[in-house]
């Protein structure tokens, strides 16, 4: 059986994760104290270093958890039901709406790099993402959906540009509209590779 000292351990982190995303979201990692994210989470300052050895290690953790809630929402859609064509579709609307989300833009895109340094947070970025990225594109060539392209080659430029496109829509005056743009900018490069109905699907590059 759990402890209740564990649970309790588990709720402060949990808290104190919530309360430092809501502050860096607000007032990015360079405005926000320490001591308000305690005060915020309503637990001591030592509680917080029991769990926290300094601010960045705080920030990683809200940038975790910020990125694990746009993987899982991604996840969900690429290994749900439908074709694997509609998936793919839906995880690419799905991805636009999670870069108009504040906490994404301001967390995971804008300070991420700053404070995490630009190796540690692109490594981060593809540990999330790269690999829906490659597996949806499998799953579009096994189902012969698309033509038979080098899949790891054409899963990084997918990448790449899906990170582009975060990075335009986090620092675009309207948001939204560059959003649009993109996910139609980005469907049409998808329909250029797909192979055309009635074609016979031929063998898919490594």
């Amino acid at each position: 059986m759990r402890s209740r000292r564990l649970d309790y351990s588990e709720s402060t982190r949990s808290a104190l994760v919530d309360s430092a995303v809501e502050l860096f979201t607000k007032r990015g990692y360079a405005g926000t104290s320490l001591d308000e994210v305690a005060k915020r989470a309503r637990v001591t300052k030592g509680a917080l270093y029991h769990h926290f050895s300094g601010k960045q290690a705080l920030f990683e953790a809200a940038f975790e958890q910020v990125e694990s809630l746009v993987y899982d929402r991604l996840q969900k859609i690429m290994t749900g039901d439908g074709a694997p064509w509609e998936r793919a579709m839906s995880g690419l609307q799905a991805f636009i709406r999670s870069c108009l989300d504040p906490s994404y833009q301001r967390i995971a895109i804008h300070e991420g790099p700053v404070v995490m340094g630009w190796e540690r947070w692109r490594e981060a970025e593809e540990q999330s993402s790269f690999g829906l990225v490659r597996s949806g594109l499998q799953l579009l060539v096994d189902a012969g959906e698309v033509e038979p392209v080098p899949v790891d080659l054409t899963a990084r430029l997918l990448f790449g540009a899906l990170s582009s496109a975060a990075t335009e829509i986090a620092g675009a005056a309207d948001p939204k509209k560059v959003g649009a743009e993109i996910e139609d900018v980005i469907t049409r490069m998808l329909f250029r590779l797909r192979r055309p109905a009635g074609d016979e699907q031929r063998p898919a590059a490594g």
